[in-house]
């Protein structure tokens, strides 16, 4: 695309801060800089429409770790490092309410509930013995036990008789969430450019040489805040983890209230507008959810509509309204990749599945270290 010297000269030249990615990182991180660097001229760039990858794909939970996630940590992290997890997600869920504020994201404490399947009788018996212990190893964290059992008041079929919750846990409004962020950001007079994709950059004597999908220009510094799709730019331990979504029509009189874990996290719902957001189902086919490639496939859509219509749902009728996909980032490890690329080149990436918690605090760190 040839730009015309009013769009270069407005646009894209004197340009101190490039960040990558409009997801909740991105804009967290932008905001933050605006407040450090008020004089700055910074742009934002997003391959999508609208925030793509997970900040608005996702199902919504402001959640910090279901109880056999957090006892599954312990076999594999030290006691240290699982409070720091832990801790972390904590702080950026309430660094978030603060920037955003609860009404504007529509933020609701119901508590997030661990459902048991008959068959993980040996699981739920385990993770009920280790509440005590891992309620206090994070007490410090909530200033109060996290983990309780409660009953199994909306008659989910197939399931243990009680849920494990933990009764910090939220659920918000994606879609808002990322609105009041985009506002506030354009508000401080960030520029955000759209369905422009970073195709590669490269350290100059000019400055960064930022080559997209439809012109080249220069900047002094660069933030990469794009998640899953960060391989694409960098060499780094992350790599994308698709998850596929549904949501019913309104269910009149739906009963249900708060975010749901099953299947140790693998499987997630929660209500909605008087609808049943589910997802999940990425262990069924690992290597083929490991893609930056949204879309759906039967064997997962169809799994999902089961367990809707035999566990969570069993006595009601309802129907799918809309399905969807995001792109998450993974590695090897669950920290997420904080990182200076060069003097003027940072990357905050590999959320894992805890963008919501953890992305504004990412963004704040990004912000300090530019």
């Amino acid at each position: 695309m040839e730009l015309s010297y009013w769009e270069k000269t407005s646009w894209l030249t004197n340009i101190d801060i490039t960040i990558v990615g409009s997801g909740i990182v991105g804009l967290n991180c932008a905001i933050q800089l605006s407040r450090k660097y008020p004089n700055a001229k910074i742009l934002v760039l997003e391959k999508g429409i609208l925030p793509q990858g997970a900040s608005t794909k996702n199902a919504g939970f402001s959640c910090f770790g279901s109880i056999s996630e957090i006892k599954s940590d312990l076999k594999s992290h030290t006691e240290e490092e699982v409070f720091d997890l832990v801790r972390s997600r904590w702080e950026g869920i309430e660094l978030l309410r603060a920037l955003v504020g609860d009404k504007e994201m529509d933020y609701r404490q119901y508590g997030g509930h661990e459902l048991f399947t008959k068959e993980k009788l040996e699981l739920f018996e385990e993770c009920s013995d280790s509440i005590e212990s891992i309620n206090r190893l994070l007490k410090p964290i909530y200033k109060g036990n996290p983990y309780t059992k409660n009953p199994n008041n909306f008659c989910f079929r197939g399931i243990q008789e009680e849920y494990i919750t933990n009764t910090f846990e939220g659920q918000i409004n994606t879609g808002k969430m990322m609105l009041a962020l985009l506002h506030q950001a354009r508000k401080a007079g960030i520029e955000i450019l759209n369905s422009i994709e970073v195709l590669s950059f490269e350290e100059t004597s000019e400055g960064i040489k930022i080559s997209t999908s439809s012109f080249d220009y220069f900047t002094a510094k660069l933030i990469i805040a794009t998640n899953g799709f960060a391989k694409k730019l960098l060499e780094i331990d992350v790599k994308p983890a698709r998850a596929q979504v549904l949501i019913t029509k309104p269910i009149k009189g739906l009963p249900i209230k708060g975010t749901f874990h099953l299947e140790e996290g693998y499987y997630y719902f929660r209500n909605i507008d008087n609808r049943v957001l589910f997802g999940g189902g990425r262990n069924l086919d690992f290597f083929g959810e490991e893609t930056t490639e949204f879309g759906n496939t039967l064997l997962i859509q169809n799994t999902l509509e089961t367990m809707l219509k035999e566990i969570i749902l069993p006595n009601t009728l309802f129907e799918i309204d809309q399905r969807w996909s995001g792109i998450m980032g993974v590695g090897t490890k669950k920290k997420p990749i904080i990182k200076r690329i060069s003097e003027n080149v940072v990357c905050g990436v590999r959320l894992g599945c805890m963008g919501i918690a953890i992305g504004s605090l990412v963004g704040k760190q990004l912000s300090d270290m530019s």
